[in-house]
């Protein structure tokens, strides 16, 4: 990347996975997505956030979360997999540093509600996020409302975002999966960018790598877009690796030819 970086006079790489939160492009999606999951989080209720392969799922839940200032909110961050209930009320109980031996479920219930409660009575709204949500088994769907109900169901205590692939609301359709899907409040669907969209989002990442003059021909961002299916995750790799093509024939201008030889570098 330094030789990259160099050949095309930029001062940092302009497709970077940790992007910090203020540099992020503002997506079409943001904004609603972010008016949507704080209403369900006002309401203490289940936000969910879906989305193709590398549509930008994640990132935008970082941008969310990033709103959530930590006075107001304690966040207990889980990435999701194929856990049984049991190993997901251990993560949530691990998010809070806390190991717990026992493999009694209502024991490890009991734990995580203490915890929540001590959270509340400290003026704070405990919420739970688990990205990669779609990994999780059906049985989790099944019963992890109970985890949430306080006072008979009267006082919801713990809002919940759930984030993942179409997947995910194959789960909560599931007749079994019915009383958390009945407390979902707000779902966002992240669609692909749109060609226009594409371009300026391309021209803002040259821009923030110092980039002061056009690295991609017109034609390449259309083969970029038409390659990565408007995907943020494969536009980022095709540009980057379309940029690594153009330097190795030492061409300052990315063309469709380069993306051509990128899109055979990536599945």
């Amino acid at each position: 990347m330094d030789n990259l970086r160099h050949f095309f006079g930029l001062k940092k790489d302009p497709f970077p996975q940790n992007i910090p939160v203020r540099d992020l492009y503002p997506l079409p999606s943001l904004a609603p997505l972010e008016k949507r999951v704080f209403f369900a989080i006002e309401q203490k209720a289940i936000s969910v956030i879906t989305g193709d392969v590398g549509a930008g799922k994640s990132t935008s839940l970082r941008y969310v979360m990033s709103k959530c200032h930590t006075s107001e909110y304690h966040q207990i961050p889980i990435v999701g997999g194929a856990y049984s209930l049991m190993e997901l009320y251990r993560q949530i109980l691990l998010s809070f540093g806390v190991q717990f031996r026992s493999y009694q479920i209502s024991v490890i219930i009991k734990q995580i509600r203490e915890l929540l409660l001590e959270i509340v009575s400290r003026k704070m709204i405990p919420l739970l996020i688990i990205d990669e949500a779609h990994l999780l088994k059906q049985n989790v769907f099944t019963q992890l409302h109970t985890l949430i109900q306080f006072e008979y169901d009267s006082q919801p205590v713990m809002p919940v975002i759930l984030c993942g692939q179409d997947l995910l609301l194959d789960h909560l359709m599931a007749n079994s999966a019915r009383p958390l899907a009945s407390r979902v409040l707000g779902r966002s669907h992240l669609e692909a960018l749109r060609k226009e969209v594409m371009v300026e989002y391309l021209e803002h990442h040259l821009k923030l790598s110092g980039s002061t003059k056009s690295i991609f021909s017109d034609d390449s961002i259309f083969a970029i877009h038409q390659s990565s299916g408007g995907l943020l995750r494969k536009a980022n790799f095709l540009a980057k690796t379309a940029m690594m093509a153009a330097a190795m024939e030492e061409n300052h201008l990315v063309t469709p030819e380069h993306v051509r030889i990128a899109a055979t570098e990536i599945l």
